[in-house]
């Protein structure tokens, strides 16, 4: 049990990384440090994107951007902060 609490965690972890790999490059994007043309960008982007954008679509349809900023990465950490804190605290000490 303590494996697969374990594999969530790092799963939580790495999902992290990707959300900040996501916002990091559209601020870069749209501040046209990268560009699309850029094959390795563009890839890039097309699967960070495609990971986090199936989360992040039901959080913006809940939680409105205030002044055109989005802040439903704000949300996922949370969210995933929350996640990680209910595994380490209740879940993981009582795991056999």
């Amino acid at each position: 049990m303590r494996v697969l609490l374990e594999i969530i965690m790092l799963v939580l972890n790495l999902y992290w990384w990707v959300a900040i790999i996501m916002i990091v490059m559209s601020w870069l994007l749209q501040f046209n440090v990268i560009n699309y043309s850029n094959q390795f960008v563009a890839t890039v982007w097309r699967i960070v994107n495609g990971l986090t954008e199936p989360v992040l679509n039901p959080i913006r349809r809940v939680v409105p951007s205030i002044g055109g900023l989005d802040i439903s990465p704000i949300v996922l950490f949370i969210g995933i902060f929350a996640l990680q804190r209910i595994i380490v605290l209740y879940l993981y000490p009582y795991a056999f």
